[in-house]
């Protein structure tokens, strides 16, 4: 009987937690237990689950280290837990994520219910529009590198369940399997770039670290934060430096660094901000921030203001991406099966890329129909490059819902 458990983790909670993990889908952890193989004996392992994480014997796995590249040809270290680990980890999210939410500041959007990168976007929009002055703050390897000891005097001072606590100093002693080095334990600092319950944990932890210092700090200055991405607006050139200053200084109090090279002053320029300064535009979740032409009218023409649309090394992943899949090499699919791999996809990158300035994804889109026409060169052994292009129309023309971003308006062809 659950009544009987000295943890108040319920049957139902397990439930719902698998719900969710099941919906994210994500891939298997050291254990190699895909969620097909999970679901097999479904009942069994929730009921296994449920009698451990209730009981206080709940002890996770190691977490399986992934190395996904970044842009600047290095690589960052993701950690996956097992489906029965993200399963109690979310258990607990659950738990506690609604007492979290009372305290977080309204300018925080990274990984909350009811919030999202678009309206942190939005935000830095229309405060970029406000202020002149911007501090681009980059955190070095903040998950690498969150204080456990400081996170813990977070944590204690929030919740009182002894048990919650336990388990979530279970999971952030957790040691990580990577490919090379083996088992590799933690030394006091860190939490799982990929784990269920580390976006709340550093939330929670930045809350203290920066949100909650900044604004008793500099009650005349706007941020928005989206996890450890930062973006600080200013009035002033000298205040940005001041603030930028005292960020760092808090940042090394909570022992964390400013990336030396990443974070950086920006200037807002446009038709009314006409300072020279070396920086005028910025990065933030894969969106460029720099001046724009507009088409509202004053007098003749557009004038340019300060706006944001998809960054160009958003649109050279997505093009790698097209280029990776080997499409032109599908000699055996027809178009209908190209569409039903890339449709997904496609509509995924207008979703999130699309929200503002929808019409800069062109470029991608102009890649995305070389390398159909490439396919049609090699599937219909066509000799000439404009033959392809042309059968490329013809098959828009008879159907112009094909692909989803023909139907968003991308034609040319």
């Amino acid at each position: 009987m659950e009544e009987t458990k000295s943890i108040p983790i319920t049957k139902r909670m397990v439930w719902n937690a698998y719900k969710k993990v099941k919906r994210n889908r994500g891939s298997a952890g050291v254990d190699f237990v895909e969620m097909e193989m999970f679901d097999k004996n479904l009942s069994k392992n929730l009921y296994k689950l449920w009698n451990r994480l209730s009981s206080g014997s709940y002890f996770p796995l190691p977490v399986k280290e992934v190395e996904i590249p970044k842009k600047d040809g290095k690589v960052r270290k993701l950690g996956i837990p097992t489906i029965g680990d993200r399963i109690a980890q979310t258990v607990v999210k659950d738990y506690l994520e609604e007492r979290f939410e009372k305290i977080f500041h309204p300018n925080s959007f990274g990984y909350r219910p009811r919030k999202s990168a678009h309206n942190a976007l939005d935000m830095v929009r229309k405060l970029t529009w406000k202020y002149s002055w911007v501090v681009d703050l980059d955190i070095s390897k903040f998950f690498d590198t969150l204080d456990h000891e400081l996170l813990l005097l977070a944590l204690n001072k929030h919740v009182p369940e002894k048990w919650a606590i336990m388990y979530i100093v279970r999971w952030l002693n957790t040691p990580v399997q990577t490919k090379s080095e083996g088992l590799i334990r933690k030394c006091g600092i860190g939490t799982p770039q990929g784990g269920v319950i580390s976006p709340l944990l550093a939330n929670l932890y930045l809350h203290y670290a920066f949100d909650a210092w900044i604004t008793k700090k500099f009650p005349y200055i706007s941020f928005v934060r989206y996890a450890d991405d930062i973006v600080i607006h200013c009035e002033s050139h000298e205040i940005a430096v001041n603030v930028l200053e005292s960020v760092k200084e808090r940042l090394n109090e909570c022992r964390l660094t400013a990336h030396p090279e990443k974070t950086k002053l920006v200037y807002c320029k446009d038709c009314y901000r006409l300072e020279t300064y070396p920086v005028i535009c910025f990065d933030f979740l894969g969106y460029t921030f720099k001046t724009r032409s507009n088409k509202r009218v004053i007098g003749t023409g557009r004038y340019p203001r300060f706006d944001l649309g998809v960054s160009r090394s958003a649109c050279m992943k997505i093009i790698e991406v097209i280029r990776n899949s080997s499409m032109h090499k599908w000699s055996k699919a027809t178009i209908e099966k190209i569409a039903d791999y890339f449709n997904p996809k496609i509509r995924g990158w207008i979703a999130y890329y699309g929200k503002f300035r929808k019409w800069n994804l062109a470029v991608v889109f102009n890649a995305f129909h070389l390398r159909l026409a490439k396919w049609a060169l090699h599937r219909y052994k066509l000799k000439y490059y404009s033959k392809a292009i042309l059968f490329i129309k013809n098959v828009f023309k008879s159907n112009p819902n094909l692909f989803v971003h023909w139907t968003a308006g991308f034609t040319n062809i």
